[in-house]
């Protein structure tokens, strides 16, 4: 054969290495940054990198030598929380040239991926450590505003679930209201939840079929909250809970009619949305600020200071804007206290956690389901002003969260009776329908703090449908945040638990599903919650199986600020403090040392509501 000569050869060399970086592809990608001789920080080509926001995405980045000159993402994040910073940011990296872009509060998990994702494929790109962190160091420059002052009849600190039903109801009492909001968008917490609304539409056949009523939800509220919260709050929290549902119907949220017993709710109540996660709530919020003039929306407005008249009544706030103007703005009414609780603080949860010692520990170890604005803003604002904190060592932590996030997404449960909690041994350990401090604390006790919820197909019989969070079970198992397979056997190999002590817990489970416990014999965890398919009790025994790996994470306090009936903030000597209104998870002494799951959107909607009416009724 006749020989290849030099030239050729070398030709060949450098197709082979053009059509390698051209494809991407971390392999690829980083051995031709390694055979090619760069001009610039960044060898040409186009490179892809897979991370986790909320959802699976694949972030694809394509350089010249010395810039991005495109940027595509491929993504499920949700609609009107991560979707919206997957389309923006991209945009904001490519102008500046840069990885210094603002995180979005109200969506840190997108963000967070989208930069690591970005960052991995400059890498591969063969940009050194030195690039990396010299254009983390790059930030858009920003041009500082006059400072503002505003006045508004009703003022609204937080534009979450509470804020948003304060807002708008005091709005349809006739007042101008100016809502601040630290982050870019509305949302908060509620825009994250599964959006399970406790509530109880009494005497309707719906009701009668699940032998529930008002007066059970009351008492199923202050005795979960071990008769620590206030009976009266709790009264009126779970009376005017389907008027909360009316509402939100009037304002256009869809719900789709069905009842489940979300996770700690104790009774199949909880109302599930039409859409995915919280959206639903801030669709048709936003749908009456689109028809609606009297809401005046501050975004990026951080409220730092409560201000207080000479009689003593709360007049308004002070606060920082975007480019760290003052931003002032005057209630002529009430001011409407909305921030959230203390979940991502973690000096404060700490602190908090002294005062009862549950938890064996919330220090950064433990994640939070929360958005990272949650930091307790308000509550530290309204104690500045007299204002009296209640119960703040009483913190929920969920056995949900994400392993890798602290987040709940990736949660395959669709309701309590489908599931079951098994430890890395293959061995149920808890009542899975019990109290939500009751299961994570139990969840402490198992090895690594891991457990893997386990169901089978009834509720998933294609794995198309979605669960909680608007995922699809096929995707979960694609991206390898959940186990699929045709045999207990196999499940048990995937998720590397022993298969004889799995195949043993689900066959002993099932046999308190077939008409619930068995005769005489009760569950030994004391479970009375089980599987009911089309009216059949019938346990976890149809293929494919499913699992998913689970963690304990903190989810919401209970503590905060003191208020009565009106929504009114008391001092410590039980007296209100005139002008200043609260509601949500700002708010303590609603739901004692456990709040019942679904009780929390409830919570922001009714005293949402009755905060919006109070500060528009108040006169100084």
């Amino acid at each position: 054969m006749k020989p290849i000569s030099r030239k050729i050869a070398s030709l060949t060399l450098a197709a082979l290495m053009m059509l390698t970086t051209a494809c991407g592809g971390a392999a690829s990608s980083t051995a031709s940054s390694q055979a090619a001789s760069q001009t610039g920080i960044f060898t040409p080509g186009t490179y892809s990198a897979t991370t986790m926001g909320m959802h699976e995405m694949t972030v694809t980045v394509t350089v010249d030598a010395n810039a991005i000159t495109d940027i595509q993402l491929e993504h499920t994040e949700t609609e009107g929380i991560g979707a919206p910073v997957a389309e923006n940011m991209p945009k904001e990296i490519m102008e500046l040239q840069g990885l210094g872009v603002d995180i979005v509060a109200s969506a840190t998990l997108t963000s967070e991926a989208i930069l690591e994702g970005v960052t991995d494929c400059l890498k591969q790109a063969g940009a050194t450590d030195e690039v990396i962190t010299e254009w983390q160091a790059k930030k858009p420059e920003v041009e500082a505003e006059e400072d503002a002052e505003y006045t508004a009849d009703v003022v609204v600190i937080g534009a979450g679930g509470a804020g948003m039903s304060a807002a708008i109801t005091a709005a349809q009492a006739g007042k101008n209201v100016i809502v601040l909001e630290k982050t870019g968008s509305m949302g908060g917490n509620t825009i994250l939840s599964g959006g399970a609304m406790n509530a109880v539409d009494d005497g309707s056949e719906v009701a009668k079929a699940h032998d529930d009523s008002v007066a059970l939800h009351i008492q199923q509220t202050y005795e979960g909250g071990d008769e620590q919260g206030n009976l009266e709050l709790v009264t009126i929290l779970c009376e005017q809970a389907w008027d909360g549902v009316e509402w939100m119907k009037e304002l256009g949220m869809g719900f789709t009619g069905e009842v489940f017993t979300v996770t700690g709710g104790l009774w199949p109540r909880a109302q599930r949305p039409s859409d995915p996660e919280g959206t639903g709530f801030f669709k048709a919020f936003q749908s009456y600020l689109d028809e609606n003039t009297t809401v005046t929306m501050l975004y990026n407005t951080t409220a730092n200071e409560l201000l207080v008249d000479e009689n003593g009544a709360v007049c308004g706030v002070k606060a920082t804007g975007k480019t760290g103007n003052t931003v002032t703005v005057n209630a002529t009414n009430g001011v409407v206290l909305a921030t959230g609780g203390f979940a991502r603080n973690v000096e404060l949860r700490e602190k908090a956690n002294e005062e009862t010692q549950l938890w064996p520990t919330l220090d950064e170890s433990i994640p939070s389901t929360n958005a990272s604005g949650i930091t307790g803003d308000g509550i530290i604002m309204a104690e500045a002003v007299g204002a009296n904190l209640i119960q703040m060592g009483n913190i929920q932590l969920l056995p949900l969260g994400d392993p890798e996030t602290g987040s709940l997404s990736g949660n395959i449960e669709h309701a309590v009776e489908s599931r079951i909690f098994v430890n890395e041994q293959g061995e149920r350990f808890v009542n899975e329908g019990g109290r939500r401090d009751e299961m994570t604390l139990a969840l402490f006790e198992q090895s690594n703090t891991t457990m893997f919820i386990v169901m089978d197909s009834d509720t998933y019989p294609t794995g198309e449908e979605l669960n909680n969070f608007g995922e699809t079970m096929n995707s979960l198992v694609e991206a390898g945040r959940a186990y699929k397979a045709d045999t207990l056997e196999e499940l048990a190999e995937q998720m590397g638990v022993p298969a004889e002590t799995l195949t043993a817990t689900i066959e002993e489970y099932n046999r308190h599903c077939v008409g619930g416990d068995l005769e005489g014999q009760e569950d030994e965890f004391g479970r009375t919650l089980f599987s009911d398919v089309e009216g059949e009790n019938d346990g976890i025994n149809d293929a494919p199986f499913y699992a998913a790996k689970r963690v304990p994470t903190v989810h919401h306090t209970m503590g905060g600020v003191e208020i009565n009936a009106n929504a009114e903030v008391l001092n410590a000597n039980g007296e209100v403090i005139p002008g200043l209104f609260a509601a949500g998870e700002v708010t303590g002494g609603i739901h004692g040392t456990n709040r019942l799951g679904g009780n929390a959107l409830t919570d922001i909607i009714v005293f949402g509501r009755i905060a919006g009416a109070s500060a528009a009724e108040y006169t100084r």
